[in-house]
């Protein structure tokens, strides 16, 4: 029995140290894969797994590994032998397994080991003063070992090493706190700049462009002038410019990175940086001022052209050849641009009910688009439709014009041009004959009268103009109607394609103002949209001339486009109407039916010499030309004798001439010869009465200097010919045909 007892109570000791032994044999030694130097600063740097820091230096690592919640301490740091490799043990003896390598190790660490995650924690690592030993000031390095406590032996952990750095310079990737934040500033206002550039050049395609060049303002013309050559390379730009502007954001997330040292944070602070400084600031300022900023930064796109061209030029290239466009337009901008231009016809298509749909033509009433009264073109009721009245209608380009009596505010009919269409001018019929014949009704809308409204009464075919009025409250006294300006249907389209209708009658209109552009003071090419129709009233005080100011206009037009020397390029409009109302340029020949071959009926004998140039206006004459003596009869607009203004006599021209020439100029003709008379090679006789325009080489001379006069900067005073033509003006001084003192070019003003 004590046997037995003895027995168990030896198997249960056994069975105790066994279970004691088991448990201390489970619990696993820490475990560290590897380490990190944590928010370095000052010279503390990490490069090739060595830990650089300098004395007196305090950093934090950040450990990796598991198991890492043991007892503290288990974290130690060794030094190892002097001149020693920074690499891994090996043979050599492990330096953390005695005690006073790790007591005398320079790095030592301070508090204790502090988990934050699940893997990973940090510890504080503190350099002593005069931790350099003395083998290292010969040039030897000490490279000092990561110390893990494992199963109470203290072991080297991982590769990585700490040694003292003696160098007193910083590293050459180092950037002091002020130069980073000096670099990323640059950095944003560079990335600005090249966003703006690329903005503003980048902005208006190439037919928009060209629209500006022909249309717009001298200002614009020339702006638009500078930027042609440099976006016809629009890939080329294009590329270079955006390469440099992902480049710069790139830089600049690096030195946030830099500076703040978090991915996280430097992420998110790149990101609101280049938003709101390298992108949104560039667009707001193009919006508005894109076009006029453009020409002055068109050194800035060459630049970064030239620096990117080994990589923007070939991209460039391969873009304009496989998109045969600009990458900076869109293409279905063009197509919506096109939709809008057929849609400009039919103001009811389903463009014009989509903008319904979506409450365009809602936001605004009549008053914001009408033409103020002011600026409207109006006649009185009281006016007579003379040549006079109805020139300046004419000139207007309108095809209403609104009727008042006697103040512009109150309106009281309406004249459409097409009830001119059999009026004549000579019968001076009164307006409001006119006016009561045809009654035109009258549109009357409020000033608050919403668009879509006004574009549905538009619609129902009254009229396609409308009087604004408001009602005045203000002041003592009832309330009246008070007219604002006029609205047209044209207004409103304006309005729903946000740009000008132009037709064959319009200038260049400012969208906001309304208000036509000043036009060129001298035209130097005919004019395509009207006629200077107020050139050809009768003045006031002046004797009647003999030709209608219809015919009148009828030669100006025929002699200014179908005659080459009397093209607006070598005689002005002005100085060329002056010029035929001359009483020595229309003339008249009275035929004498009892003596048909009279010598007053010959307007040319052949090879008899003239100096003057003949347009028939009315009535019939014979010519008779070539040796057979061949004779047709030719009737009005028909001229004779062109060579006669400019070429010698030895020069022969066919009677009728309907081609158009291009002689030599006739100043340089009259300096390089002397005056000689035309002899031409055919007979022309009045067969009726004539009326007729009749230019002398002298009188045609006089109106190429006046003109070329007129047309300079500084008009000189006019003189006579500087050579043999100087005889010739003061032989023909007193002749009633043309006075030298110019009668009618005496003054620049009547015709500049």
């Amino acid at each position: 029995m004590v046997a037995s007892l003895a027995g168990l109570r030896f198997l249960l000791m056994i069975l105790l140290f066994c279970g004691i032994r088991y448990g201390a044999c489970s619990q696993e030694a820490p475990l560290v894969l590897g380490l990190r130097l944590e928010d370095p600063v000052g010279l503390v740097c990490m490069k090739d797994r060595i830990i650089s820091a300098p004395e007196g230096a305090t950093f934090k690592l950040r450990l990796f590994g598991t198991d890492l919640n043991e007892s503290w301490p288990w974290v130690a740091f060794a030094a190892g032998a002097a001149g020693g490799a920074a690499g891994a043990v090996g043979d050599a003896p492990d330096p953390c397994k005695k005690e006073s390598n790790r007591q005398e190790s320079a790095f030592q660490v301070t508090g204790e080991f502090t988990p934050d995650e699940d893997y990973s924690g940090l510890i504080t690592v503190q350099v002593r003063q005069k931790s350099i030993p003395a083998g290292a000031a010969g040039g030897e390095q000490t490279y000092h070992h990561l110390c893990v406590r494992s199963g109470g032996i203290w072991v080297s952990a991982g590769p990585d090493r700490l040694r003292v750095s003696t160098e007193k310079s910083v590293p050459a990737d180092h950037i002091p706190p002020w130069g980073l934040a000096v670099l990323i500033v640059l950095l944003l206002v560079v990335c600005a700049v090249l966003r703006t550039v690329n903005l503003s050049l980048l902005w208006l395609d190439p037919v928009e462009l060209y629209v500006l060049h022909s249309c717009g303002s001298e200002e614009e013309k020339r702006a638009a002038k500078r930027l042609e050559p440099i976006r016809r390379r629009g890939n080329f730009m294009t590329c270079s410019l955006l390469f440099l502007c992902v480049l710069g954001h790139s830089v600049l997330g690096v030195l946030l990175y830099r500076a703040l040292g978090s991915i996280l944070s430097a992420v998110f602070t790149s990101g609101f940086l280049i938003f709101f400084v390298a992108e949104l600031a560039p667009h707001i300022l193009c919006s508005g001022y894109g076009f006029q900023l453009a020409p002055g930064l068109t050194w800035l796109a060459q630049v970064c052209m030239v620096l990117t061209c080994p990589l923007s030029c070939p991209l460039g290239l391969i873009l304009d050849l496989g998109l045969r466009r600009d990458i900076s337009t869109c293409g279905i901008r063009e197509r919506a641009m096109e939709m809008i231009r057929t849609s400009v016809n039919d103001p009811y298509s389903e463009f014009v009910k989509e903008e319904f749909s979506r409450g365009t033509l809602r936001t605004k009433t009549v008053e914001d688009i009408l033409t103020p009264l002011k600026d409207c073109f109006m006649l009185p009721s009281s006016a007579v439709l003379d040549f006079s009245t109805m020139s300046e209608i004419m000139q207007s380009g309108y095809t209403r014009v609104p009727i008042y009596e006697e103040e512009r505010s109150n309106i009281v009919e309406i004249l459409y041009v097409k009830d001119l269409a059999l009026v004549d001018p000579e019968d001076c019929t009164p307006m409001t004959t006119i006016t009561k014949f045809y009654n035109h009704p009258l549109h009357f809308v409020f000033n608050d009268t919403k668009l879509d409204a006004m574009l549905e009464e538009f619609k129902k075919g009254n009229s396609h103009m409308a009087i604004v009025q408001k009602v005045n409250n203000e002041g003592e006294g009832d309330p009246f109607y008070e007219v604002l300006g006029l609205v047209t249907l044209e207004d409103v389209i304006e309005e729903i394609i946000k740009s000008e209708i132009l037709d064959e009658s319009d200038g260049y209109l400012d969208r906001k103002v309304k208000r036509p552009l000043p036009p060129l003071e001298i035209p130097l090419e005919p004019r395509s949209v009207h006629e200077e129709f107020s050139l050809f009233k009768p003045p006031e005080g002046e004797p009647k001339i003999q030709t209608s100011p219809q015919l009148l206009l009828a030669t100006h037009r025929f002699l200014s486009r179908e005659v080459e020397h009397f093209s607006p390029a070598r005689v002005s409009e002005k100085v060329l109407f002056h010029l035929l109302r001359h009483p020595s340029v229309n003339q008249e020949v009275h035929f004498d039916p009892n003596n048909r071959l009279s010598a007053g009926h010959y307007l040319y004998t052949r090879n008899h010499p003239v100096d003057y140039f003949i347009l028939l206006l009315q009535g019939r004459v014979e010519v008779e030309i070539g040796k057979e003596g061949l004779k047709f009869e030719n009737g009005a607009f028909t001229y004779y004798g062109v060579s006669a203004l400019t070429l010698p006599s030895s020069v022969h021209q066919s009677p009728v001439s309907t081609q158009r020439h291009s002689p030599r100029d006739p100043f340089e003709a009259a300096e390089a010869t002397s005056p000689s008379s035309y002899c031409p090679d055919y007979t022309v006789r009045a067969l009726t009465d004539l009326q007729l325009i009749r230019v002398t080489r002298l009188q045609y001379l006089n109106a190429l200097m006046a003109s070329r006069v007129g047309q300079s900067p500084d008009p000189p005073e006019i003189k006579i010919l500087p050579n043999s033509q100087t005889k010739l003006l003061n032989d023909r001084n007193t002749t009633q045909e043309f006075p030298v003192n110019f009668s009618f070019f005496d003054t620049i003003e009547n015709y500049c």
